[in-house]
């Protein structure tokens, strides 16, 4: 048993709902969160500074005592997990792996579409993780620059983020038959990306996949949480303003949070 929280970094917003999965499978874990919403989104950043803010983000979860982190970004992931992976002493888990592996066991056709931030898309991670694990499928990669933006300016409802969504997604309409939302921003439009692509194509949440790998780690090197100690506070920090990242993070995830300015 080992009573710390798990850490979790982002961009911004987009993580929670990563979050949100982890309260759903496993309610006993204590979370401690970290959104840099000041400098998202991460996608159109160089990969030198995309690597400099995220060892920022674990550098303040470990002064937390977390016993793990999930780096709930994709374009993070893409570009620095391996090597946060090597050097932490606790387990770090990326959301790309994860989601790769449930687009191949959902796909009937072989042809799987991946929409993610440049970054992410440029890096190619996705279509190489998968086509490792099943050499046969086809993958098409789409960059949506337009999208995490809408989602951390909480416009995910507005009609401009119709139109958005509409127009980004043409290219992929009818070519795929699986798509993996590969920037955990996105699953907070999957109202609308799913209404675009039409009911017969299953939306892969990357982060959602990843619970189930952090619950599989718990077990394994026996970090679960004693189910007799109660958890004191889900602990939540953005870099920006504390007002529009409470507001969406206590819509999507449905209760009172406390949430706190930090400046790194």
């Amino acid at each position: 048993m080992d009573n710390r929280p798990i850490g979790f970094l982002d961009s911004g917003v987009g993580g929670l709902t990563v979050v949100r999965e982890l309260m759903r499978q496993l309610p006993h874990e204590e979370i401690v969160y970290i959104g840099d919403s000041a400098r998202a989104p991460y996608g159109p950043r160089p990969a030198e500074q995309i690597r400099e803010f995220t060892w920022q983000l674990v550098n303040f979860l470990l002064t937390k005592d977390v016993k793990m982190i999930v780096i709930a970004c994709n374009t993070a992931t893409a570009v620095v997990w391996e090597e946060i992976k090597e050097q932490l002493e606790i387990p770090v888990l990326g959301v790309v792996l994860p989601g790769s592996s449930a687009a191949i066991k959902s796909t009937s056709s072989g042809k799987i579409g991946v929409i993610g931030t440049p970054m992410t898309v440029k890096s190619d991670i996705y279509r190489q993780k998968i086509v490792d694990l099943a050499p046969q499928m086809q993958v098409t990669s789409l960059a949506c620059p337009r999208f995490a933006p809408l989602v951390e300016s909480n416009q995910m409802a507005s009609s401009i983020a119709k139109k958005v969504v509409y127009e980004s997604l043409a290219p992929l309409v009818g070519k795929v038959d699986t798509l993996i939302l590969g920037c955990t921003h996105y699953p907070l439009l999957r109202g609308i990306i799913q209404n675009v692509m039409g009911p017969s194509v299953k939306l892969i949440d990357s982060g959602a996949e990843t619970i189930r790998d952090v619950s599989v780690l718990l077990n394994y090197f026996q970090l679960n949480r004693s189910r007799d100690v109660s958890i004191s506070q889900h602990r939540f920090y953005t870099t920006a303003g504390v007002a529009t990242f409470k507001e969406i993070a206590e819509n999507w995830l449905g209760q009172d949070l406390n949430v706190e300015h930090v400046k790194l």
